[in-house]
């Protein structure tokens, strides 16, 4: 079914692909301390992230990178937490008071047509897709959101885990940003994940393109 975008009136012809999401319970699996190992958050995080930002971290599950990524942006800065599953962000909340978080936290509840943030259009200083982008059914939708809502300058962080994302489906998922007015930062790679560093530029060029609402922000 095609939808209508909501910007521009335009359909979008974007198609539902093959997708499968993450079961709630899996959070547990996926916040566990030994994925530091092969994905350290801070070491990650540490060149793209200032004190004070406003940063979302979209299919956070139960907040691995969402906790650090709190702590470092400070009392002064935000980040916005947003899954499919209501279940991991109740966790993600949990431990946030444990940690003493909550305030610099907020959550919000994703749908397959949304990842509700379009009242933070242009606000973001930084967006993490961690994990995520192999999970939504319609990618350019979700990357396109992802684009709304960064300021001029802001940055896109996708990372997928490899063996269970091929090196062609995450280069697809690359080459898609860049149809989207992304450009590729220069980053470190890391030996378990794929990984690309994308800037929105300072000033946007005039694109056709077809945006639809539907995604799917689990993480």
């Amino acid at each position: 079914m095609e939808t209508s975008d909501q910007h521009t009136g335009e359909l979008s012809e974007e198609g539902p692909r093959q997708h499968h999401v993450c079961p709630w319970w899996m959070g547990f699996v996926i916040a566990s301390p030994l994925r530091k190992l092969g994905e350290n958050p801070e070491r990650i995080l540490a060149p793209l992230v200032e004190p004070g930002m406003t940063a979302v971290d979209i299919g956070s599950a139960m907040g691995f990178f969402s906790l650090p990524l709190a702590r470092m942006v400070g009392e002064s800065g935000r980040v916005v937490c947003v899954d499919i599953q209501e279940r991991m962000l109740r966790s993600l909340v949990k431990r946030a008071r444990k940690k003493g978080l909550e305030k610099i936290i907020e959550t919000r509840v994703a749908t397959t047509e949304s990842l509700e943030l379009d009242d933070l259009e242009g606000a973001a200083d930084l967006a993490l897709a961690i994990h995520v982008v192999h999970e939504t059914a319609y990618p350019r939708s979700f990357l396109t959101q992802c684009h709304d809502v960064l300021r001029p300058g802001g940055t896109l962080l996708i990372l997928e885990p490899k063996g269970h994302v091929s090196e062609d489906d995450f280069e697809a998922t690359r080459q898609l940003a860049l149809d989207l007015d992304f450009s590729e930062v220069e980053h470190d790679q890391l030996k378990k994940s794929l990984m690309s560093v994308l800037e929105k530029p300072q000033r946007t060029r005039a694109l056709n393109r077809r945006r639809t609402v539907r995604s799917n922000g689990s993480g």
